[in-house]
């Protein structure tokens, strides 16, 4: 598997403390990475998992992908507001995530790759 399952103490630890304050971000990765917030019984969210899968696999050396299963990690879920799912943070170096809501097809993700992770690392492309 080329994704990386994360449970709550992983994401406190690799991504973000969602425990400071809300007005607050700061990644800790130390390459872009998406977030793919998803529930097992969720079938828009099984259609998008082998997806983020290639996507993992094709870009494995420029960003992290990472999956939170939000029925294990509900305080997590809460603190990002995820109310919908599937939802899929982009985080870049830089800057704040960008949060899509829904099954997003595989030009969407690559576009957002290439404008929000990958364009420039260093500040945060507007979408």
């Amino acid at each position: 598997m080329n994704t990386i399952q994360l449970n709550e103490d992983d994401f406190l630890r690799v991504v973000a403390d969602y425990h400071l304050s809300s007005n607050q971000w700061h990644y800790l990765g130390d390459r872009p990475a998406i977030v793919d917030f998803y529930a097992t019984w969720c079938g828009p969210c099984r259609v998008l998992g082998p997806m983020l899968e290639e996507i993992a696999s094709v870009y494995r050396d420029k960003i992290y992908v990472y999956k939170v299963d939000v029925d294990e990690c509900e305080a997590l879920a809460n603190a990002y507001d995820i109310r919908s799912i599937p939802t899929t943070l982009f985080i870049p170096m830089k800057g704040h995530p960008v949060k899509m809501v829904g099954a997003i097809n595989r030009r969407e993700v690559e576009r957002l790759i290439k404008d929000v992770l990958l364009k420039n690392q260093w500040h945060h492309a507007e979408v």
